[in-house]
């Protein structure tokens, strides 16, 4: 890990906050802001005629002193030109897909993405000439053979959701590149804390900062990082949509980021010690998690992540409905509900939506989110309910 400016304990602890003087808050304030004044017309129409560049004061919509410092701070963790704050993960990703596709483009999606964002590309991307065709994300470079004249944008995650299959970025990246085409990834489960998928060549990387970034499961937040080349039309799309984060989530998400290092390597050992748990109990088929030798992509996992969330999935043995609803309803320290990084413990049965590489595993997949609790307490709750999949 490099040592001063460059080291991440340091920056988390040390950027966004604004310019130094006697005096200053540790925080920076909740800065709400619509009207912006200017002393003079000429004043008023140079900040117009640069409103779509970065840091410009205008009008509150385009952003403010401190959502300047939250995009100029997420910037800089994950190695981008640029970074524009929106209302949330899915507006991140979807706006993104936005400005990169046009009425009769092609986008390549990755048959694993989250099932919102295959919903908007199923359900609204297409109703604007748009056509989408969903692929293999384990095929790696083999995308090369889907593209088209018009292929826009090729959409992935990594790792996959509900499933977790770890693709090979920089393969898809290339191959996106050398066809003309913006590649664009949701990098919400490593945070830029295990992962800068920009360094490995990819042009967007998309951010639900509602999980971990803000981990406390209190904010809707999503970040568009940007590389150079794609920076400006992110950000001109994203401002005619005329969505911006709130002020109290742009707060919130600078509060989290300060402790975003220790709470992911928590994450890690603590997801890793209930997942190595429930591999070994005998009404498990197999976990389904990047760090475990068996799950799909291990080894890009390996190659270009430097840590695993606490998010991950448990292939059960096959059961009726009622013993699966039985064993989620007897945890105790599990909550049943969406979302996931916050300081709670979550569970969610989970029925992957896959056409590319149709799902045909046997059993009932599972997710789990760890959060902060006692890792033995954890474990001895699911111990517990798992006396309700015996057969």
């Amino acid at each position: 890990m490099p040592s001063g400016k460059d080291c991440l304990a340091n920056a988390l602890a040390h950027l966004g906050r604004g310019p130094a003087g006697s005096g200053r808050s540790v925080n920076l304030p909740i800065y709400q802001s619509s009207t912006l004044l200017f002393d003079t017309l000429a004043e008023f129409q140079a900040a117009r005629a640069a409103r779509y560049k970065q840091r410009t004061l205008y009008y509150g919509r385009y952003g403010n002193p401190v959502s300047f410092e939250l995009e100029d701070m997420m910037a800089k963790l994950d190695g981008g030109h640029g970074c524009i704050t929106v209302s949330a993960g899915l507006t991140a990703v979807t706006l993104a897909i936005m400005a990169a596709a046009q009425a009769g483009s092609h986008v390549l999606v990755a048959d694993n993405v989250y099932e919102p964002t295959r919903g908007f590309c199923d359900n609204v991307l297409v109703r604007y000439g748009v056509e989408v065709s969903y692929f293999d994300s384990m095929m790696g470079e083999g995308v090369s053979e889907l593209m088209r004249a018009n292929t826009a944008a090729v959409v992935f995650e990594a790792p996959g959701s509900g499933t977790f299959e770890v693709p090979d970025i920089p393969a898809i990246t290339q191959a996106a590149r050398a066809h003309g085409a913006i590649s664009i990834i949701d990098g919400t489960w490593a945070t830029p804390v295990f992962c800068q998928p920009l360094r490995l060549g990819v042009d967007v990387v998309a951010h639900s900062g509602s999980k971990y970034i803000c981990g406390h499961a209190d904010a809707m937040i999503g970040f568009i990082v940007c590389n150079e080349a794609t920076y400006d039309r992110m950000r001109r799309m994203t401002l005619a949509f005329g969505d911006k984060a709130g002020s109290q989530d742009v707060f919130l998400a600078l509060r989290g980021l300060r402790t975003l290092e220790m709470r992911m390597k928590h994450a890690h050992s603590a997801g890793l010690a209930v997942a190595q748990w429930l591999e070994a109990q005998p009404q498990v088929l197999r976990v389904l998690h990047p760090a475990f030798a068996g799950c799909p992509g291990h080894e890009n996992w390996r190659r270009d992540f430097s840590g695993a969330a606490g998010l991950f999935s448990v292939l059960f043995k096959p059961c009726e409905e009622a013993r699966l609803h039985a064993f989620v309803d007897a945890l105790t320290m599990f909550g049943v509900g969406v979302s996931w990084g916050g300081f709670e413990s979550l569970v969610l049965p989970v029925r992957p939506n896959r056409t590319a590489r149709p799902w045909t595993e046997e059993g009932c997949l599972v997710r789990f989110s760890i959060g902060n609790e006692d890792v033995g307490s954890l474990i001895d709750d699911i111990a517990a309910a798992l006396t309700h999949l015996n057969t």
